[in-house]
């Protein structure tokens, strides 16, 4: 078993805040990268401040943003004021000995400070550069700021979430964001492998807006094909009917038949034949044009009878369901604990911080947290001496320049 981590010997370069760059370098971290995260001194990742929940130190003070606990485990925290020579200087000493940079700038920062992509590569021969923005390096929207919110408006995400009668709403998570930053660690380990073989780093251009746009997959194809503009349908699925909530005796919980057999078999364990040979419902093309009717004779049936057994008989004969958790409920469920999605982290002000796990479930080469989320500029002396040779006189200077 490889305990170091798959990526143990890669070292990345951290310039992003908030979530989609975090969340992608945190997963590299997760994987056994060294993960430098690079902060400006005194203020830090704006996550740092998106609270409340803040955790307490030992004395009662506020400490750590749960938002900030969420994208920033194994990495160590660095100061570095980018605005400063001294600064940009530290930053190249650093790229020269990294293999990946992952950024979130606005579009041309970076060479803006000199540090090109062509001028990188000579930094570091075979740097696999990675740029976060909201709507990519090129096109009309190139300079704009990202915000998931308005990504998930523009990317057609909203125009298929909520009820069919009611508004358009966005996810209860910001899904942009993350799956830009999964979407990005998928680039970058791409990247690194090709470098194995060839030895050329890449450049690599993620957006918000790309993201969500290849998030919306199958709706999108049904658009493409049809040319037909998706509705909205609640919790209910634009392909597959029964595929939503239904509300039981006692409360709601989620059923699917995902296919006819599935129809088939639910209908005769609930005494319904008739249902199967109803030209309205025998098929799934059939109850999607009549959706409505299909979705009213359910409500009526499972109102008659609590959820728990409702899902107890759909378990019994293999159908599809689940209850409606909220995170309490999650987080005490068997399957979650037994696959150990929570971890409790010792934390140097906190004394401890839960956190949900890495769900990269690699038996063979099993992440582990080496590094609780880090306090702002944890590490800078430490990466200072270790990495580019400053003592400790050296390192006083600086902080007095306000270089760290």
């Amino acid at each position: 078993m490889n305990t170091a981590g798959l990526l143990d010997g890669v070292r990345v370069i951290d310039l992003t805040r908030v979530l989609a760059g975090p969340y992608c370098t945190m997963m590299l971290g997760d994987l056994g990268a060294d993960v430098i995260k690079i902060e400006a001194p005194g203020l830090g990742d704006d996550t740092r401040q998106w609270g409340p929940p803040f955790t307490q130190t030992a004395d009662g003070r506020r400490g750590e943003a749960a938002y900030f606990l969420a994208a920033n485990r194994n990495k160590r925290s660095m100061t570095l004021n980018l605005k400063t020579d001294k600064g940009l200087e530290i930053l190249k000493g650093l790229i020269r000995q990294g293999d990946v940079l992952v950024e979130n700038f606005r579009t041309g920062t970076l060479a803006k400070w000199g540090l090109d992509y062509e001028t990188l590569q000579q930094l570091r021969p075979g740097l696999i550069v990675c740029t976060i923005t909201g709507y990519g390096t090129t096109g009309p929207y190139k300079d704009r700021a990202g915000y998931d919110f308005m990504v998930q408006a523009m990317g057609g995400f909203m125009s298929v979430t909520g009820p069919a009668a009611g508004e358009p709403v966005r996810a209860g998570i910001a899904i942009a964001d993350l799956a830009t930053g999964m979407f990005a660690c998928n680039a970058i380990l791409a990247a690194l492998f090709a470098r194995e073989r060839t030895g050329q780093g890449q450049l690599i251009d993620m957006a918000l807006l790309d993201s969500q746009v290849a998030l919306m997959s199958y709706v999108a194809s049904n658009y493409l094909v049809s040319g037909e503009l998706p509705g909205r349908y609640g919790n209910g699925h634009p392909n597959i009917v029964p595929y939503q909530e239904f509300r039981a005796r006692d409360q709601y919980f989620a059923f699917a038949c995902g296919n006819d057999g599935q129809w088939r078999k639910f209908c005769t364990a609930v005494h319904h034949p008739e249902w199967i040979d109803d030209d309205r419902f025998a098929t799934n093309a059939a109850r999607l044009t009549h959706r409505a009717e299909v979705i009213e004779m359910l409500n009526t049936l499972f109102a008659t009878r609590d959820a728990a057994d409702w899902m107890a008989l759909c378990d019994e004969i293999g159908i599809p369901n689940g209850p409606i958790n909220n995170m309490a409920q999650v987080f005490a469920h068997e399957q979650v604990i037994a696959r150990q999605l929570r971890q409790d982290v010792p934390h140097p002000t906190a004394g401890s911080v839960p956190l949900v796990a890495s769900p990269l479930q690699i038996p063979t080469s099993p992440t582990t947290v080496r590094y609780p989320p880090p306090l702002l500029g944890e590490h800078t002396e430490e990466i200072l001496g270790s990495l580019l040779g400053y003592d400790a006189t050296a390192v006083t200077t600086l902080r007095n320049e306000g270089v760290i």
